[in-house]
């Protein structure tokens, strides 16, 4: 019981960090996304440090806790074991992009997005659980 409390504790604080450095990247705000998303238009190519900054620091944390036997809270380490591209993950990848592009939001800048006041992030995420809701009534076919 106290190891997943631990981890829960944990898992918000990461949370709450994690939104934190949305929110002052300017990721939640929609315009800023959609300005990115905008190649042939106004493009804003200020995203992309932020998008540059995650690579680089994953690419350097990865190599010393991959390196660990197990993770700090878990018995394991959960990494995905299937590399082929099939339909499903083409699929799914462009149902998130064309999401991403109408609505400037993708799941985690539009929950933090919430803190905004705004009514956008609330219709996105209205929607996404009902995309969720769908696939998993009439799409979660293997």
């Amino acid at each position: 019981m106290q190891q997943t409390t631990k981890q829960n504790g944990l898992a918000l604080a990461a949370g709450v960090i994690f939104g934190v450095g949305l929110g002052i990247s300017q990721m939640i705000d929609r315009q800023r996304v959609l300005g990115f998303l905008d190649l042939v238009g106004d493009w804003d190519p200020t995203l992309l440090f932020v998008l540059g900054g995650a690579v680089i620091v994953t690419v350097i944390s990865f190599r010393f806790v991959l390196d660990r036997d197990t993770p700090l809270l878990s018995a394991k380490f959960y990494l995905p074991t299937r590399k082929d591209i099939d339909g499903r993950l083409v699929k799914g990848a462009a149902i998130f992009g064309i999401g991403w592009g109408i609505a400037g939001y993708c799941p985690g800048p539009g929950i933090a997005a919430l803190a905004t006041g705004d009514r956008n992030p609330i219709l996105f995420l209205i929607a996404m659980i009902a995309g969720m809701i769908a696939f998993n009534r009439y799409g979660a076919k293997e």
